[in-house]
């Protein structure tokens, strides 16, 4: 799916600020929709954000005056519509902002199963036309415009995700779920039904204004209450799920978290216990853990740039069975290559509850090294502090250097990569090493040159 969360609160597809994404907007995205993908059916789902279901439905509506019959699934995570896109064979609209804070919303889209609208698959298509229809006025509907139902699907993508993980088995576990609010409130519940998990539910309600905290759990302060809740019960682990519920993060039964690179390297030995000799995808920040973990269980490494579209392009290509980010995106060639934060919380429940030691012992085989997390600098000049960096590194002697997403700096005992943000000036900095002091030198280091 592509994240059109740019065009969301106040910014129009023509750049004109400020504007009101509304739902004229959305029903122009439905009719360009249809008409970019030549679909004769699509189906559309939505999050909990007030705005929601009425963009949703206004995009039903422009698809449908173009002649496609729409299935709407009504509230879902973005996984679930991946599932619907997936298993119902159609090109798919998801209606949210992900994380984002609650005065925003915004669309992804896919084609059929599940695979990604791109910049050169359609989005640039889109674009164009909904501009030319502002100037212009929408085209007349067609002689035969689609229809419009509802479906459930919630079941039929529980079921599907239960088949690919069976947790029947493990030992009984106890489980916090902070949902934020969020669509993990609405999916959970259904997923874990009569499985051997005793379930501590946390802001289940759905409630697009996010009153307990933001639906993003890469910020730290965002997963206290979890981490106060699970040392508080004795839970043997926790589950934080973002406001679309496709991207899950997990605190141990101490209430630290859990790197994603060490989810990524415990799924991806899950995965290739099930198929031997399988590609696996990370993304360059993802640790150096990852590649290690693939090559020690039979699999082959492949180093992908940072973002989906790459990941599942990679995927497609490959064959990969597994693809894993630093940001806590997962995808599963059983997935459609989709990402879906679901099955590898699963996936963490089987390894768990399928020996007796604590998640901690657990995780610490894939958690090898001390890293500094995403660091973020405010610079004027992006190209020009990237290029100091290149100058200060590029001839020291046993360093590598490469570009194949921002810059990437690799010496025997430590790494990091400096990538430009593309919406913000920003530079953001991610080390890692094989102790900590090593890391904090490299971080100061580097920092130094970047904040000039």
């Amino acid at each position: 799916m592509t994240d059109l969360s740019q065009i969301v609160k106040a910014y129009d597809v023509r750049g004109v600020v400020p504007t009101q994404w509304d739902e004229p907007l959305a029903e122009l995205f439905g009719a360009a929709f249809a008409e970019v993908t030549a679909a004769d059916a699509i189906v559309i789902g939505h999050d909990m954000r007030p705005s929601s279901p009425g963009l949703s439905g206004a995009f039903a509506r422009g698809a449908a005056a173009r002649g496609a019959d729409v299935t709407e699934i009504g509230l879902c995570s973005t996984d679930e519509l991946y599932f619907a896109s997936g298993s119902l064979g159609l090109p798919g609209a998801m209606f949210t902002a992900s994380h984002n804070p609650a005065q925003y919303n915004g669309i992804k889209m896919c084609r059929a199963g599940a695979a990604p609208v791109g910049q050169d698959t359609g989005l640039a298509d889109i674009r164009a036309l909904v501009e030319r229809w502002s100037d212009e006025g929408a085209p007349e509907p067609v002689a035969e415009p689609g229809t419009v139902t509802r479906r459930d699907v919630l079941g039929d993508y529980a079921a599907h995700l239960r088949g690919l993980v069976d947790l029947s088995g493990i030992r009984p576990l106890k489980v916090v779920v902070d949902a934020g609010n969020g669509m993990g409130g609405h999916t959970v519940p259904t997923v874990f039904e009569g499985l051997p998990l005793e379930l501590d539910a946390m802001y289940f309600e759905l409630d697009g204004s996010f009153p307990n905290h933001e639906a993003n759990p890469l910020d730290p302060k965002n997963i206290v209450d979890l981490q106060a809740r699970v040392r508080e019960t004795g839970a043997d682990l926790g589950l934080a799920f973002d406001g679309d519920a496709d991207r899950c993060f997990v605190v141990d039964e101490n209430g630290d978290p859990v790197s994603p690179s060490a989810i990524t390297a415990l799924v991806a030995a899950r995965e290739l216990a099930k198929h031997p000799g399988g590609t696996v995808i990370h993304n360059l920040i993802t640790s150096w853990s990852v590649p290690e973990v693939v090559r020690e269980n039979g699999g082959n490494p492949v180093r992908t740039r940072v973002g989906h579209s790459f990941i599942k392009e990679e995927m497609a290509t490959t064959g990969a069975i597994f693809g894993g980010e630093h940001s806590a995106h997962y995808y599963f060639r059983d997935f459609w290559n989709a990402d879906t934060g679901m099955l590898a919380a699963m996936h963490v429940l089987a390894a768990l509850g399928g020996q007796q030691g604590p998640l901690s012992q657990l995780v610490a085989q894939y958690d090898r090294y001390a890293a500094s997390g995403e660091i973020n600098s405010t610079v004027d000049d992006q190209t020009g502090r990237l290029g100091a960096i290149k100058a200060a590194y590029e001839s020291r002697d046993g360093v590598t250097l490469d570009e194949l997403d921002g810059l990437t700096v690799t010496a025997d005992n430590w790494w990091f990569n400096v990538r430009a943000s593309n919406t913000e000036p920003l530079l953001r900095l991610n080390v890692e090493a094989r102790d900590t002091a090593t890391a904090d030198r490299v971080r100061d280091e580097a920092l130094a040159i970047i904040r000039g």
